[in-house]
């Protein structure tokens, strides 16, 4: 059975209980991990207070080390560990490859941005009055950051929120999904390889968001770092705000992806099936609402059908798999409800439409209106393309904005004066042209607007997000 970390003591849930972490393809027992009650999480807390004061005592390079020593270890177990998270996760065995990879890409850059980052200078006399004073600052550690991992790609994200914020010598408490927390807890045993002392990381399981609530009102939290639901989110921060403790907030999106009448249709469609099938649709910023103009709808719709049957659904240990299954059966069966919902409005399914435990088909709706609710701000996570037509491109900027979410979107035209017009008038934290929005390299300043979070991350800007700046004066040195 996996266990908790707490400080170094790898140990079970305070009160025994614990959660059964099934192949959500095969619906078979994998393992078990502890269902953490308040104690253990007060506890991890404690000892990631303690750990923190030692970890920060350690220079940046010899952090970026350890960390970099990481690296080469999830590289030595690469394999095992794209099996494990397909197995835990439903993820086509090739998508897990990938997204293990992937940690030869974040953490290395993460590494080499902290230990280039310089602070600023202000020099003598900039202002009346400060003539012979100098004015320079520093990054300082924040404190314990709860790190709150979603199912739906928890290698990459574990990359984007754990490293940086060890990098700028806080403490971590990881909180992993409880649908697949297993490939993040062989991550943690790893760190402690690499290390990275028990107590500077923390491991803690647990249903729902019990646990995450625990953390999030504790008083020696310093950050909360949650990617999740918008209810997730809304909920922490609640908590969060007891304290002023800080959040960073990466949530729900109903992203717009529009086909201007002079878009080429092959890319869209291609672009179609890489921004809204990758992970089986549960990505949150993959394109959901597609705006296609008049001209051009039928077309597309008929292509993407083409396109479209020629990618079976299959198990996702299989190495051709393209589209695997949903985390759940319950996840597919809201997919299920939320499609014949919209159906029950007037939409109508063109392709696919049919679920088989937690497997749901790529699915094509068409003569979805501005005012169904897949239009504005019901997210539906899965592997569904839900198409509004349109005739007037500032009709179609209004309907991508009517939405409350603002993560990201994306323009097709091959006039670029109207795709530079669209990104500036979409509300959201991204915009990708001729391309699908679910775009997010390491480098970039990834976070949405609105309803869609609080603060980016990115090898840009994770580094200050999780650390706070101090100025230091050196008053009438002259």
């Amino acid at each position: 059975m996996a266990k908790n970390l707490i400080g170094s003591n790898w140990c079970d849930a305070s009160d025994g209980r614990t959660i059964n972490i099934t192949n959500p393809a095969t619906n078979e027992l994998i393992d078990t991990v502890p269902e953490s009650s308040k104690l253990d999480c007060d506890k991890a807390v404690e000892a990631a207070l303690a750990g923190q004061k030692e970890w920060e005592k350690k220079p940046i390079h010899e952090r970026a080390a350890i960390l970099m020593k990481f690296v080469s270890i999830i590289e030595a177990h690469k394999d095992e560990l794209a099996k494990l998270l397909s197995d835990e996760t439903g993820k086509p065995i090739k998508e897990a490859i990938a997204e293990i990879a992937n940690v030869s890409i974040g953490i290395p850059a993460f590494c080499e941005m902290a230990k280039h980052e310089y602070g600023k200078v202000i020099p003598y006399g900039q202002e009346k009055g400060n003539e012979k004073t100098l004015q320079y600052t520093v990054q300082a550690p924040l404190g314990v950051v709860v790190a709150v991992i979603p199912f739906n790609f928890p290698s990459d994200l574990f990359c984007q929120k754990v490293p940086p914020a060890l990098l700028m010598g806080n403490s971590v408490i990881l909180k992993p999904s409880a649908h697949n927390p297993l490939t993040l807890t062989k991550y943690v045993e790893y760190l402690i390889e690499a290390g990275v002392p028990g107590g500077a990381i923390n491991l803690i399981n647990g249903n729902g968001g019990e646990a995450v609530q625990a953390m999030a009102e504790n008083p020696h939290v310093a950050l909360v770092s949650l990617t999740g639901s918008t209810i997730a989110g809304a909920e922490t921060m609640a908590k969060c705000a007891k304290n002023i403790t800080h959040v960073m907030l990466e949530l729900g999106g109903n992203d717009a992806f529009i086909l201007h009448k002079d878009g080429d249709l092959d890319l869209a469609v291609e672009e179609t099936v890489w921004g809204r099938l990758y992970n089986t649709g549960q990505v949150c910023c993959a394109s959901k609402r597609f705006l296609v103009h008049k001209d051009v709808k039928e077309a597309f719709v008929e292509k993407l059908k083409e396109r479209l049957s020629h990618i079976p659904v299959r198990m996702p240990s299989n190495p051709e798999a393209t589209i695997g299954c949903l985390i759940s059966e319950d996840a597919a069966k809201k997919v299920e409800s939320q499609v014949n919902e919209t159906v029950s409005l007037g939409a109508k399914v063109v392709f696919g439409g049919r679920r088989k435990g937690a497997f749901y088909e790529p699915t094509i709706l068409v003569d979805v209106t501005k005012s169904m609710p897949v239009a504005k701000d019901e997210e539906i996570f899965g592997p569904v393309i839900s198409i509004i037509e349109y005739e007037d491109l500032d009709e179609a900027i209004a309907i991508a904005n009517q939405s409350s979410y603002g993560l990201c979107g994306c323009i097709f035209s091959q006039d670029q004066k109207i795709c530079q017009y669209v990104a500036n008038k979409l509300e959201c934290g991204g915009v990708t042209i001729n391309g699908a929005s679910f775009f997010r390299a390491f480098e970039m300043p990834f976070g949405g607007w609105k309803h869609s979070g609080i603060g980016n991350e990115g090898v840009m800007t994770t580094l200050h997000e999780m650390s706070r700046t101090k100025t230091i004066v050196l008053k009438n040195i002259l």
